[in-house]
Parts: structure tokens; sequence; C-alpha cells
């Protein structure tokens, strides 16, 4: 399955733990050659060196990816080991619990620039590149916390507004881009069982609510978002851009 992706060079942010981590070893795992980015060096890697005793081809690029010289070194460091980019998982990303009335400028704008900025300073390099090969598949991981036709989330205005971004910019992306062979897709995960949830976890009576909000009653796995990552990577969602798929359990059902 996904044999087209054998070959393929990938780039995934956010890809040291949780949810990156697992997109990046199943990409590994369908034949991609991978960029493993996130802001360590040495646990990213970590990731590389897993990746490699299961026959993968990886290599590690710490980027922050709110800095634009850094991002653009990601993307000349993934040219210069492969010669090109064709797969772009916009992942990196950051949750900090905190009331509205109490959250402060620093901290809305920590947010944005990593989960907002980042994603569009990846998406423009990343594309750049995709241009000059009349194709390219790019892969922006949003949230049902996004606003409209997801939720809101109390303690999380600062990540909501920056994820119902990502659905409104993935949107624009895929007209822009179109034209050039490149498709542009997010991906709005529920409740996933990684590091970024583990406050919820903490707090019994919270993640007694939560369950309670999701009809298959249980958090997701990584890797249940990483299969649609796989999907929307390969050919076989050839047709599809411009698209938010939720994975969520049910939640947006409810």
């Amino acid at each position: 399955m996904y044999d087209d992706l054998k070959g393929k060079v990938a780039i995934i942010t956010g890809a040291r733990r949780g949810m990156g981590k697992s997109h990046v070893i199943l990409l590994a795992k369908a034949g991609a050659k991978v960029v493993v980015s996130d802001i360590s060096q040495e646990d990213c890697e970590k990731v590389v060196e897993e990746i490699k005793k299961a026959g993968g081809e990886a290599i590690a690029v710490k980027c922050d990816v709110s800095q634009k010289e850094e991002v653009d070194n990601l993307i000349k460091v993934a040219i210069e080991k492969w010669g090109k980019v064709d797969i772009l998982v916009n992942n990196a990303g950051i949750a900090q619990f905190k009331p509205f009335l109490e959250l402060t400028e620093e901290e809305w704008d920590r947010t944005i620039n990593i989960n907002l900025k980042g994603y569009f300073l990846c998406a423009q390099a990343a594309a750049k590149e995709m241009v000059k090969q009349k194709s390219g598949v790019i892969i922006n991981i949003a949230s049902i916390a996004m606003g409209q036709v997801g939720v809101g989330f109390p303690t999380l205005a600062h990540y909501c507004a920056s994820k119902g971004g990502i659905v409104g910019m993935t949107e624009t992306m895929a007209l822009e881009l179109a034209p050039y062979n490149i498709r542009v897709n997010a991906i709005a995960p529920g409740a996933i069982d990684t590091p970024m949830v583990d406050p919820l976890k903490s707090d019994a009576k919270t993640m007694e609510g939560t369950l309670a909000r999701i009809p298959l009653h249980r958090m997701g796995k990584p890797e249940e978002v990483s299969n649609l990552v796989l999907f929307l990577a390969s050919d076989g969602s050839s047709y599809m851009t411009g698209s938010t798929v939720v994975v969520d359990g049910g939640w947006l059902a409810m």
C-alpha cells in the first residue's frame, strides 16, 4: 500500500515525539525519504536512528518554525541531500492552557508564531521548490478546536485562533497552488493521546468530561491520524485539495 511514496522526499515538523513522530515513522515505512525536524537536534537524531534501524532513510534538522532563517535552512538541507521536496507535513505546534482573561500578549504571540506563522513559513518555502517540479503535497495539521464548523475550547483561545487560521490558509493555498499540481489539505484531529494532552489527562474530572464528548469514548492514537497523513500524501487522494478531514472519534457529530 502507498507504493507511490517510495523515493519521495518528505519533511515533517514537530517530529521528535507524539503525532509528528508517528507521521514520520509511517512515511518512512512507506518508502519516503524523511526529514525529521523539531526544536531539539538530539531528539530528532534519536528518531532518525529508529528509522534507520528499521531500514528507512532519514536525516535530522533542528528547526524553530517561527524563525524564517531556520525554515529556509530546513528546506535547503533537504534539497542539498535529496534534490527535491515532495511532501510537507506541517505538524509543529504548542498548546498552553490559559484562561482568556489571563492570557498575555507574549503567550498569544508565541502560540500564533509557532502554530500559524510557522505553517505559513514552511509551506511557502516548500511550495517554492514544489512549483519548480510542478508537483507536491502539503498537509497541515489543524484541530477540531478551530471554531465555526469545529469547536471552541475553554482556556485555549490562542490555540483555537491558530488552528482556525490554518484551515482558512489551507483552503486559500489549495486554490493558488492547484495550477502547479500542488495539493494542500488539512487534518483536524480530536483528542489524541500525545504529550500535548497531558494536562487533560492529569485531571480526572476534565478527562471524564472530555471522554463523555467522544462517542467512541476514548482518545485517539497518533497512528490513527498518521494513517490519514499517508493517504493524503499518496496518489490515492489525487483528487483531494482544499479539504479539512476530521479524525475525532465522533466528537463533532455530537
